[in-house]
Parts: structure tokens; sequence; C-alpha cells
């Protein structure tokens, strides 16, 4: 059996199924773990989600911002907007609300104790180790999956506050952790989350490091692959795993086999839109 991780997808279909064959995924027998961003930006979001949701337990996927966007425009916690209009097909369609509905049960964030591996869309927060991560991302998995989750899911956005603390409750706990494993890039000196950058981390201001090169951090001894940027590119180290690789911008879809000692990295070319 052979677990890979593949990097946002965002409604490319084609290279997806095309890196499937590279790879020669079987899903009785291999897992398949996504990065998130599953759609929006690219041509075929409709039936990329389709085709994920049809693979059943043999995927893993964690929620990423686009895909959470996807949710709100669904339940009208906000407005629709031409920079969205990739997804209106899917909004249109008749299996929308099973679709939003399995989506909105995928979870934040994913450990395997086996591999020592965290996977995560953007990242997480230099002071949270893997069990606060995890049980961070619970919280919002549940309010998500509850009654309110529309109003959830329309006041997750903002960029504020941008600092932890064990005394935040309400709407503010829950966006904050949604901003750290879904949208943070680049993180202060004092951990404070940095939300507007999403460059190269080497056109940074003084003072702005990625949130991986953050001084001691509780994750340390984890494995993390993640996603979200992909001014970054690809990184493949021990213990960091990046495969964002700008498949919607004509790039790589890039998959990394994760259970052997030296991830095999494989990559088709990308969707030029």
């Amino acid at each position: 059996m052979a677990v890979y991780a593949i990097g946002d997808l965002q409604g490319c279909y084609d290279p997806f199924r095309h890196l499937l064959d590279e790879i020669d995924f079987e899903p009785s027998r291999d897992s398949l773990w996504l990065t998130g961003d599953l759609v929006n930006r690219g041509p075929k979001s409709l039936k990329t989600l389709r085709f994920v949701r049809e693979l059943g337990d043999s995927v893993i996927t964690v929620l990423g911002n686009h895909d959470l966007h996807l949710l709100a425009l669904h339940a009208g916690a906000v407005r629709f907007g031409n920079r969205f209009g990739s997804l209106e097909k899917l909004l249109r369609a008749g299996d929308a609300d099973e679709l939003c509905d399995w989506l909105r049960h995928r979870p934040l964030a994913h450990y395997d104790k086996k591999l020592r591996t965290l996977l995560v869309h953007a990242g997480t927060y230099p002071r949270w180790n893997v069990k606060k991560t995890l049980a961070r991302a619970a919280e919002v998995e549940a309010a998500l999956r509850g009654d309110d989750y529309i109003n959830v899911l329309g006041r997750m956005y903002g960029n504020a506050p941008n600092k932890w603390s064990g005394k935040l409750t309400g709407y503010k706990r829950l966006r904050f952790i949604i901003n750290c494993l879904t949208r943070v890039r680049m993180v202060t000196e004092d951990d404070r989350l940095e939300l507007k950058f999403s460059g190269s981390p080497w056109r940074a201001r003084k003072g702005l490091l990625p949130w991986f090169e953050a001084s001691s951090p509780a994750w340390e001894g984890t494995r993390i692959v993640f996603g979200h940027w992909s001014a970054l590119g690809l990184i493949v180290l021990p213990d960091l795993v990046s495969l964002d690789t700008g498949c919607v911008w004509g790039r790589q879809l890039t998959a990394a086999r994760l259970d052997k000692r030296l991830p095999r990295v494989v990559q088709v070319e990308g969707q030029y839109l």
C-alpha cells in the first residue's frame, strides 16, 4: 500500500487524473492525501469535487480557503462575485447540496501516527504541537458540522485577531484557527500571523518569516505536509513537504509518496487557463 500526498488541485481535473495514472494509484490498495483547495480558478471544479468524493475512504482531504469560500457561497453566507466565476457551474449543479455537505464534513487537519506526519492546507501555529493543532481543528470542524455553520462561514473572513490566546472565544477564536490552518504563510518574530503577504518568502519585509521557520516550534519532530503557497513551490525535507507547485497557473501538479524514507516525487504539467 502506497500513501501519496498531492498539492492543490483547484479544479484542474485533467492533470489530476494524469498524475494518478503516473503514480499507478489504486483506490482499493493505496491512500491519497490532498492538501485542500480542490476547487476554484481551474476549469473543472465540479468534475474534480465529484471525482474526489467518489474515491471514498481511499482519500483524505483537508479543507482549504477556497473550499471554505465555496461552502460560504453555497450557504448564502457571502455574495457571489465574478472573482469566483469558475464555481458557478458547481453551485448550479443538481448535486451541489450533496457535494457541499460532503465537503463541509472534511477535516482541517489530519495526523498519521505511524508516518509521524501532519496534513494541513496552509500551516499551523508555532506554539501548537500536533495534539493542540488537532484539537483546534476539531473546534472548527464541530462548528462547521453544527446548526450554526452558516454564521461560522459568514464570520470567518478577516485578519484579526492575528495572535493566539487561549482566552479567545466565539467567532474570533474560530476565525483565528481557520486563518492559521488555511491561510497562513508568514508570521512575525513574536508569533503574529501576517495574512496579507502571498509572494515568495525572500521578498518579504524584515521581521517576517515563513511560519515553518518560527523559532523553537512546538511541532518539532513532526513532518508537516501542506500546500496553499504556490510562490513557495516544492520543498521536500525530512520534516517539511510543500506541495503547491502552481498547477492552476500552468506549472506542475505534484505528488509525494509519504510511506518511504525518502519521498518519491512525481510531477505532471499543469493547467493553462
